[in-house]
């Protein structure tokens, strides 16, 4: 009789139950068992050089796979490494399956070797937490794990087995692995409340439709288009959710930039809000006193939070959105978009004025330009910093589900920006997948250009170097005075010649007329690119400046 050893069975299960042929890992011999078992199965290690990177490239491979990211981390420092891409997961609600060694059952508590409580550690910040003591057990634990991820709100989870079990070798008649993969069932919501709702949403004059990352998690692209052409319903769409319609839709309204979002909102008289938050970026719900709300969350914990919904739809979006869709009545509501066009120009006739003209010193709207006119708009576009965030989340444009995605809206992450591209390109890689990062997010994961380079994952970096930890350092400008700053400027540093050394292409530039010619060099080059642009180091966003007036006025309050 054939015997398996415990890594041999995690390996089969991921590759032949799940379907999971990438995982995201760093060795160590508390899990060496598992790479010498996805090694006979062929299932693909990208292995990486730090385990934050590891889970922040499965939490992408995630999103752009449609299905939960598999990363692989040993005991101790590697788990504990990995636990800023844990949190990361978790506020953000991607399916993530972190499978951790730990040390022997023998040597607990005796002080073995990275003996400690990992357990107590991680459940904080995952969905489900589970141990496995026996080879045999391996299966149904990891059937446990991947049900919990994906069931209901999705999220990280976390799995240890011990060294017994993935060392030991068993009975192959011994296991026992399930029929099938972990199945999210949809849910939908009280058929009463939808009539509510598609009363509301017939009769209103000024309707908006927000959607969040919710929207992605369902696959709800489709329903989400059927829904606000029919209805002529402006809409703006976020996080991972963005580019379920195209932003250059007619009816998108992501051309008014961040102080449209709080515009239309305070503007309109019914809210639809389908899968996302009321957190800062709506400003907790704040400007929606004047209009009826309907949320459409799967957690019912979620649905009055911050702002209580006038009508609630507890279920999966794509349910609730073809519930809806068979009562919307068809309307043309193009006065109430001209509206919200005209109130856009004038706020943001700065931002756009910045997008088109050039200028010396380099200002960060003209990278975005560049790369639209590079790109066509026909590429993933990651996004990572404080400032070059909002200038890539305001000056690019989403023309898929998740076209345009950055660090978060919640955990606000710097140093995701190389690990989500790298994941993004090997779940999509039929993509061009492009990176806008600032120097200092740049720097946290940098060495992750090499794993690219390794893996034969042609991302490109466009690096957006304002020489400074460029959003702290216009909050000491703006909240203290400009001789205070201390601590967060960088200088020129050459992070391209970095890229060099790990033999990927790279280039250096300080003049605007090179912007576009560079960035197309390193798309055409057909590997990983880095391309190191100079900014204006005085530039600074309108986030900030929201950021900095938050804090005085907390300051006022006190």
């Amino acid at each position: 009789m054939a015997e398996v050893h415990g890594g041999h069975i995690v390996a089969e299960y991921l590759k032949n139950v799940e379907g999971i042929d990438t995982i995201f890992a760093l060795s160590g011999g508390h899990i060496a068992p598992i790479f010498d078992g996805c090694l006979d199965l062929g299932v693909r290690i990208i292995d990486v050089r730090h385990e934050q990177a590891a889970v922040m490239m499965a939490h992408s491979w995630s999103i752009f796979k449609g299905k939960p990211g598999v990363c692989l981390v040993t005991a101790g420092p590697g788990f504990t490494n990995s636990l800023t891409g844990v949190v990361a997961a978790y506020m953000e609600n991607v399916p993530v399956v972190v499978i951790s060694g730990m040390v022997a059952l023998r040597d607990l508590d005796k002080g073995a070797l990275q003996d400690m409580d990992q357990q107590s550690m991680v459940k904080p910040v995952v969905k489900w937490a589970g141990r496995c003591r026996e080879a045999h057990r391996i299966p149904e634990y990891l059937d446990m794990a991947f049900r919990q991820a994906v069931t209901g709100r999705p999220g990280p989870v976390f799995l240890e087995i011990t060294p017994e079990a993935l060392y030991l070798a068993v009975e192959e008649e011994e296991i026992s692995y399930p029929a099938k993969a972990a199945t999210k069932y949809p849910v939908a919501p009280d058929e009463d409340a939808v009539a509510q709702a598609v009363e509301l949403l017939n009769g209103a004059e000024r309707p908006l439709f927000i959607g969040g990352s919710g929207v992605a998690h369902s696959g709800c692209a489709a329903e989400v288009k059927e829904l606000i052409e029919k209805a002529g319903i402006p809409t703006l769409l976020f996080d991972n959710g963005r580019g379920a319609i195209p932003d250059e839709h007619p009816l998108s309204i992501w051309d008014g930039g961040l102080m449209g979002v709080l515009a239309a909102t305070s503007m309109a008289d019914v809210v639809l809000a389908v899968g996302i938050r009321f957190n800062w970026v709506l400003n907790f719900g704040d400007p929606l006193v004047n209009a009826k709300v309907i949320r459409v969350d799967i957690d019912p914990t979620e649905v009055d939070r911050n702002r209580a919904a006038d009508v609630a739809l507890v279920g999966d979006a794509s349910v609730a959105l073809r519930m809806l869709n068979r009562g919307i009545e068809e309307k043309d509501r193009g006065a109430w978009m001209d509206t919200l066009k005209n109130t856009f120009a004038a706020l943001t006739a700065g931002e756009k004025d910045a997008m088109q003209t050039p200028a010396a010193p380099i200002h960060p709207f003209r990278i975005t330009t560049a790369l639209r006119e590079a790109t066509g708009d026909d590429a993933i576009f990651i996004l990572d910093g404080g400032d070059t965030l909002y200038f890539g989340m305001i000056g690019l444009r989403a023309k898929e589900m998740s076209g345009v995605i950055g660090s978060g809206t919640l955990f606000g992450c710097l140093g995701t920006g190389v690990p989500f591209a790298i994941g993004a390109k090997l779940a999509r890689p039929d993509k061009t997948v492009v990176l806008m990062t600032g120097d200092g997010s740049f720097g946290l994961n940098a060495m992750e250009m090499e794993t690219s380079c390794r893996h034969g994952a042609p991302i490109v970096a466009v690096i957006c170097n304002d020489q400074a930890w460029g959003m702290v350092k216009h909050h000491q400008e703006l909240y203290y005075e400009e001789c205070r700053v201390c601590g967060t400027e960088l200088g020129v540093i050459h992070y391209e010649k970095v890229m060099e050394a790990f033999g990927g292409y790279s280039e250096f530039v300080d003049k605007d007329e090179d912007i576009l010619p560079a960035i197309k060099r390193a798309l055409e080059c057909g590997g990983p690119a880095c391309v190191n642009v100079i900014t204006d180091p005085t530039v600074t966003s309108p986030a900030t400046v929201m950021f900095v007036e938050a804090f005085k006025l907390e300051q006022e309050g006190a």
